[in-house]
C-alpha cells in the first residue's frame, strides 16, 4: 500500500456505494411489493428471457451474482407470489428452468422503469443514466467484474500472518472516511 494514500479505499468506496444503492432500490420497488434482490431477479429474467433464454436458477445465479441458494430461495417466494414459474429443466433432472408469468412480467417492466428512473437521478452528478461519464463508469465497473475471483485472490495464501497484520496498522491501511460529510 502506498504511503501517500489518504481516505476511503475504493473497496469501501464501492461498498458504500452499493449499500446507499441497494437501500434506495429497496425503497423505490417496495411499492410494488419487491425487494432490491427479488428485483435483480427479476429484472434479469426479463432481460434472459427477451434475449430467448430460460436460464436455470444456476445460470440465473451466475448471471446476477447471487449465492445459488438464495436464488433458490428467492424464486420459491416469488413463484407463491405468482410472479415467477419453476420448471424441472428437461436437460438436466437436477435443474430447474425458471421463467416470468405473465403478472411477473407486468410487475417486472413496472420495476425496471421506477428503477431506471431512480438510476437517471442517482448518476446525475454524472450527466445521468445516458451521460457520457455515467457510461465510462459502467466501463469502469464492468472492467472490475470481470476480474475473476479466484485470480483476485491468487497469492493471499502466501502473506505472512505477521506481515498482513502489519499491514493492518499501518496508518494508511487505516484511513477511514470522512465521517463529517453527508449522504
Amino acid at each position: 500500500m502506498s504511503a501517500a494514500h489518504t481516505g476511503p479505499t475504493p473497496g469501501f468506496l464501492v461498498w458504500r456505494l452499493s449499500m446507499k444503492w441497494r437501500t434506495a432500490v429497496d425503497r423505490a420497488v417496495a411499492p410494488l411489493g419487491l425487494t432490491h434482490a427479488q428485483y435483480s431477479l427479476l429484472g434479469s429474467l426479463l432481460g434472459m428471457q427477451r434475449s430467448g433464454l430460460r436460464p436455470s436458477q444456476r445460470q440465473l445465479a451466475d448471471h446476477t451474482g447471487l449465492e445459488p441458494l438464495y436464488v433458490s430461495k428467492l424464486a420459491r417466494t416469488l413463484e407463491a407470489a405468482g410472479l415467477v414459474e419453476r420448471v424441472p429443466d428437461p436437460a438436466d433432472t437436477r435443474a430447474v428452468q425458471l421463467s416470468l408469468t405473465d403478472e411477473g412480467s407486468a410487475v417486472t417492466r413496472r420495476a425496471v422503469a421506477v428503477v431506471q428512473q431512480l438510476m437517471d437521478r442517482l448518476l446525475a452528478p454524472l450527466g445521468g443514466l445516458e451521460g457520457s461519464r455515467a457510461q465510462e463508469f459502467a466501463r469502469e465497473l464492468t472492467t472490475l467484474l470481470d476480474v475473476p475471483l479466484d485470480a483476485s485472490l491468487e497469492g493471499l495464501e502466501a502473506l505472512d500472518t505477521q506481515e498482513a497484520l502489519n499491514a493492518q496498522e499501518a496508518p494508511e491501511a487505516t484511513a477511514s472516511p470522512d465521517t463529517s460529510s453527508k449522504e
